[in-house]
């Protein structure tokens, strides 16, 4: 990642951050998105989860600037998501991705399309590494 994307993805995520609703409204968007999805969610600690998230975020771009402690917090995801684990299907990053985006545009007041192909440049990066590992 450019400098300049990485200031622009992490001042639209502290922004979004900024309101505690950020990660609530995302997960609720997602697990509403598909049946498939909420049942993959339906024993799921949303608290814990959202925490994991958060870090996730700036661990992506940790790993998409090719640092260490990024690129094994992503080998880490991957594993626990691919097949053997908890069989999180390739299509269900698609849905997943659009709803972070919806997400982002409510709670950044400064989304714009460099905003969103910023964050869609950064995630795809992270998904297409997920997928691979499936």
């Amino acid at each position: 990642m450019e400098r300049e994307e990485v200031s622009i993805f992490n001042d639209s995520l502290e922004r979004c951050n900024k309101n505690p609703d950020f990660l609530e409204d995302f997960y609720k968007l997602f697990i509403a998105s598909s049946n498939e999805i909420s049942e993959k969610f339906k024993n799921t600690d949303l608290k814990k989860q959202k925490r994991m998230l958060k870090a996730s975020l700036f661990m992506l771009v940790l790993a998409n600037e090719g640092k260490l402690e990024g690129l094994e917090h992503l080998k880490k995801i991957a594993e626990s998501h691919n097949r053997q684990n908890l069989d999180i299907k390739p299509e269900l990053y698609k849905i997943w991705l659009e709803c972070l985006i919806k997400t982002v545009e409510k709670f950044d007041r400064k989304f714009d399309s460099k905003i969103e192909n910023v964050w869609r440049t950064t995630m795809e990066t992270g998904i297409n590494f997920m997928t691979s590992r499936y």
